[in-house]
């Protein structure tokens, strides 16, 4: 059922209570939220509700006994069909069938937006994800991330927030001098030079091919402004640039756009133009001001009075440099504060579990909310082949690249960015996963979940062909010819997408998405297992099931575009043979799908 259908329900539910309270039955007391939510089993009804179980402390009334009594009140109207008081004090709720019909053109007119609602109210969402450090290629591990913050800013965006992806550069410290070193290395070494690696080199292969690419578009240029100690800063930058460029193309190979590329050195600069301090002098100045400060070990440390953030942290180093953490510091500031987000979701690696409570302390500190900064830890990622766990690059000996990853698991009618990111969002962020290669690039749709959504959806397009070769064509005056068991199956499942968003842009959960386009999937091949769609013989039958088999290609693109899977034009690589289990259907012709 549709978001407005779960809605309505908690506004009659509300009204009820109200009227109960009104009629003296019930005492006046504050009611506690409402929450209407499905039951675990279908025979309790389309949906349920607590509110009398959370109630009937403060009311001094047993909890069926308040169920009844609001129950009683509750309006069967629009998509409401039927009430129920159940033990221990369960409302359950009964949808109209023939409202669920009807809503199918609703389905059809809002084509792959169905799912869609207003639930963030235009709130403005920073979505950071990714953010590794531009001194490599994106691994495995940054691909997971970059799924999970991609698709959750599309369910964000879905469920009526207004959403910014952001990518956070760090183009400083240590590691980024590190970089700088090893690069310079690898370019004296192109030019034919004898050149040593620093001990802290960077070791892959790619730091020499970076370090071509320089040579071929700069040639010796940088070779003139070296002091023998330290590579020119505007080589660094050089090199930073060419590996930033590089994470771009991977990213927007697996179709991931960001709307804005911070740059950690752009938090220590001033205001061009109006004089204004830096954000990282604001937020030293905010927090020596709050006393969040101390001096020890010659060093500058932040210190927290919040229990739940870690012992005091360092903010400026011995050297006088300032530390990663300063920088974070300086950028939640910039974020909240003088970019104004009323919500700030960070996605981050597990390792950075032990940062969280200082930073939420930090936000706090510099004047932000810290209840309005949340991070999503994600867990490892583990790619395995016939049972084995693979670590290394087989064309590198290196760790794998995302790169790579993407370029194995395609083929000619899914290409391998769609399969990387569905099967990245299988598993909850904070379960480890294994990414098994034979699963996902298996030909035989009864092994690949992608592959059988994917031949689902090609299923309704070529139906909705051979209709409207017979002159057929979806209509919604004749939908209460719908009324099978599997057609009302398959009609409650279409509708409950956009409840699936909502729950899932709340919970920041995009997980689930996938699970749904399965189900979904497995609950048309079962219709169309026993229903004929096209049939002359039944014009009105024929039209009514063409509108439903068109709700669900609708649904079924709609789910797949908040993934970030483009729904696949044609299966004709894949195994359909033997017919795979709930793929047969003797209504119609076995014509090939494309």
């Amino acid at each position: 059922m549709s978001d407005d259908a779960r809605e309505l329900m908690g506004q009659a539910l509300a009204s009820a209570l109200q009227r109960a309270q009104r009629d003296g039955v019930i005492p006046a007391v504050p009611a506690p939220e409402i929450r209407i939510q499905r039951p675990p089993s279908a025979e309790h009804g389309d949906y349920a509700s607590n509110v009398a179980l959370r109630l009937a402390s403060a009311v001094r009334m047993p909890p069926l006994d308040v169920a009844t009594l609001v129950a009683a009140r509750v309006e069967r109207v629009g998509p409401i069909a039927d009430v129920q008081a159940v033990l221990p004090g369960f409302i359950n709720f009964r949808v109209d069938a023939s409202w669920k019909r009807n809503q199918l053109q609703s389905v059809i007119d809002a084509g792959d937006s169905w799912g869609r609602s207003n639930l963030g109210r235009g709130q403005r969402v920073q979505v950071e994800f990714v953010s590794a450090n531009p001194t490599g290629p994106l691994q495995v591990g940054n691909g997971r991330g970059a799924v999970l913050g991609d698709t959750l800013a599309n369910v964000l965006g879905a469920a009526g927030y207004d959403v910014q992806r952001e990518y956070y550069i760090n183009n400083m410290g240590e590691q980024v001098q590190a970089f700088g070193r090893t690069l310079f290395a690898r370019y004296r070494q192109a030019q034919g030079q004898d050149a040593e690696l620093p001990d802290d080199a960077y070791q892959g292969q790619y730091m020499a091919e970076l370090a071509g690419q320089v040579y071929e578009q700069d040639g010796s240029r940088w070779l003139h402004d070296w002091s023998g100690e330290r590579p020119p800063a505007g080589f660094i930058s050089r090199g930073l640039g060419l590996m930033i460029r590089a994470i771009r193309a991977d990213l927007r190979e697996l179709k991931i756009e960001f709307d804005h590329w911070q740059p950690e050195s752009a938090l220590y600069q001033a205001g061009a133009n109006d004089g204004s301090k830096s954000s990282y002098e604001t937020t030293m100045r905010l927090l020596r001001e709050g006393g969040f400060v101390i001096e020890k070990d010659d060093a500058v440390w932040f210190h927290s009075t919040d229990d739940g953030a870690e012992k005091d942290s360092v903010l400026i180093r011995k050297t006088g440099e300032p530390t990663y953490f300063a920088s974070d510091v300086a950028y939640h500031y910039n974020k909240f504060i003088e970019r104004s987000f009323d919500l700030v979701i960070n996605v981050w690696g597990s390792d950075h579990h032990g940062h969280v409570a200082r930073t939420k302390a930090a936000v706090d500190a510099v004047g932000g909310d810290s209840e309005r900064l949340e991070v999503l830890l994600y867990q490892l990622v583990h790619l395995r082949r016939d049972g084995e766990r693979i670590r290394m690059s087989k064309r590198t000996g290196e760790l794998v690249t995302l790169r790579e990853l993407i370029e194995e698991v395609g083929s000619p009618d899914i290409p391998g960015s769609d399969v990387v990111r569905f099967f990245f969002l299988q598993s909850s962020a904070d379960a480890q996963m294994d990414f098994d290669l034979n699963a996902v690039t298996s030909q035989d749709i009864r092994e690949n979940p992608l592959a059988y959504i994917n031949y689902a959806h090609t299923r309704c397009a070529s139906i909705l062909r051979a209709g409207r070769d017979q002159g057929l064509a979806p209509t919604h005056d004749h939908l209460d010819r719908l009324g099978g068991e599997r057609e009302d199956a398959l009609i409650n499942v279409i509708l409950r997408l956009p409840e699936l968003v909502a729950d899932a842009a709340m919970r920041r959960e995009p997980h689930h998405l996938p699970a749904y386009a399965l189900e979904l999937a497995r609950t048309f091949t079962r219709f169309y297992d026993v229903h004929r769609v096209v049939d002359v013989e039944d014009r009105q039958a024929s039209e009514a099931r063409l509108a439903l088999v068109s709700a669900a290609r609708c649904a079924l693109a709609s789910v797949l575009r908040l993934i970030g899977v483009t729904p696949a034009r044609s299966m004709h690589h894949f195994r359909a043979a033997d017919p795979p289990p709930l793929l047969e259907n003797s209504g119609e012709s076995r014509r090939s799908i494309s």
